[in-house]
């Protein structure tokens, strides 16, 4: 099966080197693609100087963009299967392997590197809350059990390749998940372990968090039953 890993960055300089790294010694057999969303800070003069294979938006145009990019290049060049990570090194390569075998295995559309599926970690805080009230919504109006919605590690398969691809209405986010799992689609979750960020500063401060929540709860409760 060939996998490619997208790394969208956003003023990551501090750790995308390291990031793509880790996924080229841990996971030789895959190909990556850094997608440099528009940064302000030097991480498209990293990306020139470490010769790293990716391409640099000329804005900023957010993660749903980022990601498509890396679809579109991947549906366009045949892979089986697209793996994100995130450039701050949170993600691990580790499960990489894992998550496409559970992929084949399981005939899955999307599997889900999940923090608290072995029940061992608990998600905890307010981003603790958000995400144990996405999980109740997509059980309730799916029936498909989601430990860690919020993940942002997720594979995909062709099919969803595909849809990111020619798609203009989707996302690399929870409700999109909610939506694959009610038209029918497979997702399935693979237990992880994560760091904490290597580098710069997360977006989902608590006021961004608390909206994200709030507007992922919404779509998930209203939008996509229009779609």
């Amino acid at each position: 099966m060939r996998v490619l890993a997208i790394i969208p960055a956003y003023n990551e300089q501090e750790s995308l080197l390291d990031t793509v790294k880790m996924v080229t010694s841990e996971c030789p057999d895959i190909d990556y693609l850094v997608v440099d969303d528009g940064s302000s800070d030097g991480t498209a003069q990293v990306m020139r100087s470490s010769r790293l294979h990716g391409v640099s938006l000329p804005v900023n145009t957010g993660l749903t963009s980022g990601i498509r990019t890396g679809m579109k290049y991947a549906y366009r060049n045949g892979y089986d299967a697209a793996v994100q990570i995130d450039a701050d090194g949170q993600h691990l390569p580790r499960y990489i392997a894992p998550m496409a075998q559970a992929l084949e295995r399981e005939g899955a559309d999307i599997v889900i590197a999940s923090r608290y599926l072995d029940g061992t970690v608990k998600p905890e805080g307010a981003r603790g809350v958000g995400s144990r009230l996405i999980s109740g919504l997509i059980r309730q109006t799916t029936g498909t059990t989601i430990t860690d919605p919020t993940s942002g590690m997720r594979m995909y398969n062709h099919r969803m390749i595909e849809l990111f691809a020619k798609g203009f209405d989707v996302a690399p986010e929870p409700d999109t998940v909610a939506l694959v799992a009610r038209k029918g689609g497979k997702v399935v979750e693979v237990p992880c372990t994560m760091r904490e960020r290597q580098g710069g500063e997360s977006y989902l401060k608590l006021g961004n968090a608390i909206k994200y929540m709030a507007r992922t709860c919404t779509s998930i409760l209203l939008f996509q039953w229009l779609r």
